[in-house]
Parts: structure tokens; sequence; C-alpha cells
């Protein structure tokens, strides 16, 4: 009874067609009366057909009709987002020392909360992303590739941060200092790739490479 309630719905909204002409009058080259009663008699009379296009208007009713309920379970799943994108923080010691933060970081990027698992994964699957980039370095695409490797890093900077802070208390300092080493070495990188330099981006992606092997196999 539902589909058939938000069907009476939608077709209640849909505004009268008015009249073009006045009442009572007929357009000279109108049909006559009687046989447009024959045509809607034969029509009644005639089961009604399935046709694509009935089939596709049938389904973008019930598409709209049931709209506000997968709204509410894309509210109820963790994923959707309302209002402003927050500003993560990371609570662990994986800042730069000097600067408090990190140079890389891209801001007004939404992190969903997939679980430690997943973010484990994740990592590992960022950094062999990563390790694709250097096919890349030194084809002429600067801009690509800075954007591509802060894009990474800023998951993998906050991923790292929910996976240390998860982690058994003696697990902690090796992860501690795998992300420092990693996100220094990026740090760098980032800079190189920043000023196009290409003999010192090819070196320090070079030694970066070495650290995300290293987490693949950590976060296997």
């Amino acid at each position: 009874m539902a589909p058939t309630a938000n069907l009476n719905q939608i077709l209640s909204t849909f505004p009268a067609i008015p009249k073009l002409f006045g009442e009572g009058k007929l357009r000279p080259d109108a049909t006559p009366p009687h046989l447009i009663r024959n045509k809607v008699d034969e029509g009644q009379n005639q089961p009604l057909k399935p046709t694509r296009r009935l089939a596709l208007g049938l389904g973008s009713i019930g598409l709209f009709a049931n709209s506000n309920v997968a709204v509410s379970l894309a509210e109820d799943n963790g994923f959707w987002l309302n209002g402003f994108i927050p500003i993560p923080r990371a609570s662990n010691m994986i800042n730069n020392v000097k600067t408090g933060t990190r140079s890389f970081l891209k801001m007004n990027v939404y992190i969903a909360d997939i679980g430690t698992k997943s973010r484990a994964f994740r990592l590992k699957k960022y950094a062999f992303d990563l390790l694709a980039l250097g096919d890349l370095i030194g084809k002429d695409a600067w801009n690509y590739v800075r954007k591509y490797l802060r894009l990474k890093s800023t998951f993998m900077y906050f991923d790292f941060d929910k996976v240390i802070s998860a982690a058994a208390p003696d697990d902690k300092p090796p992860l501690l200092d795998l992300a420092n080493r990693l996100f220094d070495s990026v740090e760098k990188l980032e800079d190189a790739v920043k000023k196009q330099d290409l003999p010192q981006t090819e070196l320090l992606y070079s030694n970066t490479t070495v650290i995300l092997q290293e987490v693949m196999t950590k976060m296997a």
C-alpha cells in the first residue's frame, strides 16, 4: 500500500492543464466527439501493454517515492556527511618537530572512520600506489605528481595516527618510528617536486620507496 500512496501523492502534485479554448467550442480541425468516445472506449477495453517506456516511468516514480528511505539509510551508515568537513587532528607524535605539522597535508579532505583494520589495509594500498608514482617522475607531470603525493600521504598520515592509537603499548614505538621516517622523507620529496628539481626528486623518491615497502610489509 505504501508505493500506491506515494504514487497518488506524486500525481496529485502535477498542476492541472489549463484550457486553451472556450468551453463548448471546438477547433476547426478537432475530431468529432463520437469518434473520440469510440477511441476512448477501445482504449479502455485493451489491456495495458508493458513497454520499455512504461517500465522506466514506473521505476522513476518508485525511485523518487522512496528517495527519503535511501537518504535515511545513508545518514545511518557512518559515511554520510552533513555540514562542514571536519578538520582531523593527530593525537600521536608524528608531526615535524620544528614546524609542529606536516607540509604535505591537504586541508578540506574528508576521511571517513572505517575502523582500524580497514585503515591498516588502506595504508598498505596507498603505499603500493605511491610505489607506482615513480613512472611519472621526469615526464613533465610535476603538478600531478605533487597533488597525488600530497593526497595519498594525507590519508596515510591520519590512518597511521589511528593505527598507532589502537596498537598495543609495545607496538606503538616501532609504528611511531616508521611513520616519522616515512613522513620526514615525504616532506623532503614533496619540496623537491615543488621546486621541480629532478636529480633531487629521483634521489629522495628512491629513499622513500624503501620505507613504503616497509610499510606494506608491516601492514600485511
